[in-house]
């Protein structure tokens, strides 16, 4: 069996592939790491027998893949912490790989799949799948972060101008010029936020659409974005990811 893996994320996959090449029926053809490469390899390529597909890649949502190639394979996604993805899953009868990986949990969907392909359900399993976890998806609108002593804070996802990695740490960035550190992962916060709102600008930084003050051309075909609030390395949009920036912020990218 061929199989194509969608996953940003490269210990992830290396992982991934060693699950599989213990099964000894699963060959990798490929590892694809965003929409784009993604789209890419499945017009360019037959559709493989089987797609592990991460819900969250680095340039948005996977489910963006869906509407630009007609993927009749099936589907097995992983994810790390999207309770509605997990929901949806169990109702639909399809398995899912939940973050940190396990060779048992490898072997349960491959079981399962091959019960879902031998009854002919598959399908309708994976289209169910789909639309149960675009229906129910929904976006973090405020954190109640822990201050020192015995406190906590509300603060309104609207109020950040961005997050960003300072000191090994994830710390967000008020309009009002105010820090507050934060124990998710820049990937855990990307797939929190709306993606109308917040950018993925790079492995350092998500910025809000509003805190864009403005944007400057830079060195090798890349931008540099300014933002209304103060910030202590300038925030670069890497030249491969120029297009996509222009189209979501001027809000023709449906992530």
């Amino acid at each position: 069996m061929k199989a194509l893996i969608v996953e940003d994320e490269k210990p992830a996959a290396r992982q991934l592939i060693n699950f599989l090449h213990e099964t000894g029926n699963i060959n990798v053809v490929e590892i694809t790491d965003s929409i784009k490469s993604t789209v890419k390899w499945l017009e360019s390529n037959p559709q493989p027998d089987l797609i592990f597909m991460d819900i969250h890649i680095a340039d948005g949502s996977a489910f963006k893949i869906f509407e630009h190639v007609n993927i009749v394979c099936p589907v097995i996604f992983t994810t790390a912490y999207d309770e509605y993805a997990l929901e949806a899953f169990k109702v639909n009868s399809i398995d899912y790989l939940l973050k940190p990986i396990t060779k048992e949990a490898v072997e349960k969907a491959l079981a399962k799949l091959s019960r879902l392909t031998t009854s002919n359900r598959l399908p309708d399993q994976i289209q169910q799948l789909l639309l149960s976890i675009k229906e129910k998806r929904t976006y973090q609108t405020h954190f109640l972060i822990p201050l020192k002593g015995s406190k906590m804070v509300p603060v309104l996802v609207t109020d950040i101008a961005c997050f960003f990695i300072d000191a090994g740490k994830i710390t967000a960035k008020t309009y009002d010029e105010k820090s507050y550190s934060f124990d998710f992962t820049l990937d855990e916060l990307n797939s929190r936020l709306n993606p109308t709102d917040f950018y993925r600008a790079n492995r350092q930084f998500i910025v809000a659409k509003k805190a864009i003050k403005d944007v400057d051309f830079w060195f090798g075909s890349r931008l540099s974005i300014n933002l209304l609030v103060s910030i202590h390395e300038k925030i670069l949009i890497s030249r491969t990811k120029v297009s996509e920036f222009n189209e979501w912020f001027a809000g023709s990218y449906n992530i």
